[in-house]
């Protein structure tokens, strides 16, 4: 699958990384923007204040299923629902939140993992099964919430996920949801 991630930092770089290993063209985009029309899905990996600033410099949206990965840490605007809804306001096609919850600092050791750990994610019915199928191929169980509508509350866990760090020593956490027996 051809797919460009929009943002080159921690996340958007782990991610791409963990996609090549599994088999799927990746491109990275930086500051300066760049073409997208070739690409089926985009990662959007940029601070909250920074989408409109990063997706208005690249090229080639053409209703792309875009994930958004972004969080609210460095502040939201009030023109939409959730960043996702901003993140689809530009690209025009289907959208997910997912990615949001994990630490930058634990992707080089999923792999290590007895059980994989969960990916939560909201997502458009139409972006569903490529994005669950994503985010097994980056080593992640997903585990779907529901659709856009849950972005906001996905995009808001994450205070409770950052608390959870800072009463355990400041370590990132893994967390596994699972069905009973599955553990």
């Amino acid at each position: 699958m051809n797919i460009a991630t929009i943002g080159r930092g921690k996340v958007g770089s782990a991610l791409a990384s963990r996609w090549r290993r599994a088999g799927h063209s990746v491109a990275t985009l930086g500051r300066d923007g760049g073409e997208v029309s070739a690409a089926a899905v985009l990662l959007v990996a940029v601070p909250s204040f920074a989408i409109a600033d990063a997706l208005g410099r690249v090229k080639g949206l053409n209703g792309q299923l875009a994930i958004d990965v972004t969080n609210a840490s460095t502040g939201r605007g009030h023109a939409f629902e959730s960043l996702t809804h901003e993140v689809k306001a530009f690209v025009g096609g289907p959208a997910a939140k997912a990615f949001n919850l994990q630490h930058h600092l634990l992707y080089d050791r999923v792999d290590a993992e007895r059980k994989r750990p969960s990916d939560l994610f909201a997502a458009d019915v139409d972006a569903h099964t490529t994005v669950a199928r994503l985010i097994r191929d980056a080593g992640f169980d997903p585990v779907y919430v529901g659709g856009l509508e849950k972005a906001r509350a996905l995009e808001d866990l994450m205070q409770l996920f950052g608390a959870v760090r800072i009463q355990n020593g400041g370590l990132p956490h893994f967390h596994r949801f699972a069905k009973p027996g599955d553990l």
